[in-house]
């Protein structure tokens, strides 16, 4: 594996992390975090001499590898772990790491990522690159990996994770959460909420559905129970046409902060309170964010050129979820972003955006539209098996652009590479397609 090339610093294609202990001791008002990983790897084809992690700016308390202390250097958010004896290729080996210090986010284009402290408690909002602000990682998403987190805190706040809760545990002032993701999971992925919230179950009144469990703060129950009524329903109808959840649970935190969009993790997703109305005026959001544990979380992306592939395909679930539940159609809402893509300039080629441009809007319209465009092209007989056999072929893997295309082909006799090039490499809009 090479690195990527949108951020070719972070991450070490040397080695493969397969699994993360994480125990973090987090104290809300001092903002204080003290902290260990255990890291199982594997070396690659070449002897390791010296690997990399990425983590910020913390106090190192030591570093072990397969339990001896290793030399390391600790600078410009890059730890650089040197093992007593080098590692053949291929051996599994584990790193251990100690660190404290004041968490916040790191500095990207895109403002500060990562750990954030909010009005009572924090958060973590690690996409791409935020995960080193709060432990130590592989930072690449191709590079997944079972994660194990083990969260002490002061007893009146939760702590939400993705994965399925194994034990709270409290004692004295403090409470001890552990946390278990067994599936592959990438380090921008790995989600955290701090806060004091309330547990509301989403399926207890809808037997036969994905396990699906809300944090919310009191104020905001009533309102969230509307605007989030729908989505076992929507959680059904993502089964049937993208495939078995690929996960044991899926929650939802909401936190007493505005937040301008929610940030996606594996197996959750995080809300602001102003994404709570009692109107459903932001369901859209609901639907964007639980598709992507099928587009994105499960099926990842092996570099961040092809981040069309994880938004295209979440903004045309939205499209789908207004389609079946008698809102606007798919054409209707293709027509309305292909509208707002006239008045846009035409200067954005969405297969590879470029490092500045990952996040512009132009690449989740027009994603959506690509989407759209191939099940004009294939009817929608073909093209909900497409969908659907994506998402289940590629179940916990990593994948490129040249990987979806080689997939449509398989379900017509058209050839539909012109399609894809016109869609995703060219900047010009194409017309609007029609079903």
């Amino acid at each position: 594996m090479s690195a990527d090339p949108y951020f070719p610093r972070n991450g070490d294609p040397r080695y493969h992390a397969h699994r993360y202990e994480l125990a973090l001791d987090y104290r809300p008002g001092p903002n204080r975090l003290a902290a260990s990983a255990r890291i199982a790897a594997i070396a690659g084809p070449e002897p390791l001499r010296e690997f990399t992690l990425d983590l910020a700016a913390f106090r190192i308390g030591k570093v072990l590898v397969d339990g001896k202390a290793a030399h390391y250097a600790h600078r410009d958010g890059k730890l650089r772990v040197k093992p007593a004896k080098a590692l053949a290729a291929g051996a599994v080996f584990t790193c251990e790491v100690h660190w404290s210090g004041n968490p916040r986010p790191v500095r990207s284009p895109w403002g500060g990522l990562g750990f954030e402290e909010i009005e009572d408690g924090a958060l973590v909002a690690s996409q791409p690159i935020g995960a080193p602000s709060w432990f130590p990682c592989n930072d690449r998403p191709a590079d997944k990996a079972a994660y194990q987190l083990t969260v002490t805190t002061a007893t009146p706040y939760t702590v939400v994770t993705g994965g399925r809760l194994l034990s709270r545990t409290t004692r004295s002032s403090a409470t001890t959460w552990v946390y278990e993701q067994p599936a592959p999971t990438a380090s921008y992925l790995v989600g955290l909420a701090v806060a004091p919230l309330r547990e509301f179950p989403l399926t207890e009144r809808v037997p036969g559905t994905v396990p699906q469990i809300a944090w919310v703060p009191l104020a905001l129950q009533a309102a969230f129970e509307h605007d989030f009524g729908r989505q076992p329903q929507m959680m059904q109808l993502f089964e049937e046409l993208f495939g078995p959840y690929p996960f044991g649970e899926y929650t939802v935190a909401v936190v007493d902060e505005e937040l301008d969009v929610p940030v996606e993790a594996q197996g959750m997703a995080t809300f602001g309170r102003n994404h709570v109305d009692g109107r459903r005026g932001w369901e859209r959001l609901v639907a964007h964010e639980l598709a992507h544990q099928w587009f994105g979380n499960s099926v990842t992306i092996a570099d961040w050129r092809h981040i069309w592939l994880n938004e295209g395909l979440a903004k045309y679930a939205e499209w789908l979820w207004s389609e079946r539940t008698g809102g606007p159609t798919a054409q209707h809402r293709a027509a309305d972003a292909h509208r707002q893509l006239r008045g846009l300039p035409q200067d954005l080629a969405i297969g590879d955006p470029g490092k500045r441009h990952m996040f512009d809007d132009r690449v989740y319209e027009r994603g959506g539209l690509t989407v759209h465009a191939l099940r004009c092209a294939v009817g929608d007989a073909a093209f909900f098996r497409l969908l659907h056999g994506w998402a289940t072929a590629h179940r916990h893997s990593v994948v490129t652009t040249d990987d979806f295309a080689a997939h449509v082909s398989h379900y017509t006799d058209r050839p539909l590479r012109p399609l894809l090039d016109d869609w995703l490499h060219a900047r010009a809009l194409p017309d609007l397609p029609e079903l």
